[in-house]
């Protein structure tokens, strides 16, 4: 997969940066600088293509997703990060996501399939992945979800589903609630660096 790795401190998380529809692996480098500075970073550009734009996995339309291809896709993702580790010598099982739209969506399907595949995440905007899903054991796992009461993407019953979702499994999870429709602003990156100050 086409990707960035910027080596940092080996005391801090590894952030997994996953980009929006139509995005890159350059796109969600300032939001690392703003999360933490000193951490490592992995970046990565989803291999499928629609119209041109790059995307972690198909969809039929807009919300509704190819869940065989979302299910492979995962699979990629997830040997991804084990074969990036190998290669540049950072501990697999400190990786935390930082994803943004259909990056946050990938990033959920992490959780939704594997008990040890991330950390914790920072989802920004995210769907629930897929449902009738039983989700592995994700004890004491932090995530943080910066979801929109007005979002034309992802309807807040997306989030508050999500939400009881990853919680049942035995996550903990932190939902903040914006006004600001689908976009990632300044304040929400804020706050999730706080959230991340106190549970990276």
């Amino acid at each position: 997969m086409h990707h960035i790795y910027k080596e940092g401190s080996t005391k801090k998380p590894v952030l997994l940066l996953l980009h929006g529809t139509g995005g890159t692996e350059q796109d969600l480098l300032p939001i690392a600088q703003m999360i933490d500075p000193e951490a490592s970073v992995l970046s990565v550009r989803g291999n499928v293509s629609e119209n041109g734009m790059p995307r972690f996995f198909r969809r039929i339309r807009e919300g509704v997703f190819d869940i065989e291809d979302l299910k492979a896709r995962t699979v990629e993702l997830h040997e991804f990060i084990g074969e990036a580790a190998e290669k540049y010598g950072f501990d697999r099982n400190n990786v935390l996501a930082i994803g943004y739209s259909n990056g946050a969506n990938i990033a959920g399907s992490l959780l939704f399939h594997y008990s040890d595949s991330l950390k914790g995440a920072i989802l920004h905007h995210p769907m629930v992945p897929l449902r009738d899903h039983t989700l592995p054991p994700l004890t004491d796992v932090p995530v943080f979800i910066g979801a929109s009461k007005n979002d034309p993407i992802c309807p807040p019953e997306e989030t508050t589903d999500l939400d009881a979702l990853l919680s049942e499994a035995g996550a903990n999870v932190k939902v903040k609630w914006y006004e600001r429709g689908h976009q990632l602003t300044e304040e929400e990156v804020i706050d999730a660096k706080k959230w991340y100050d106190s549970n990276a």
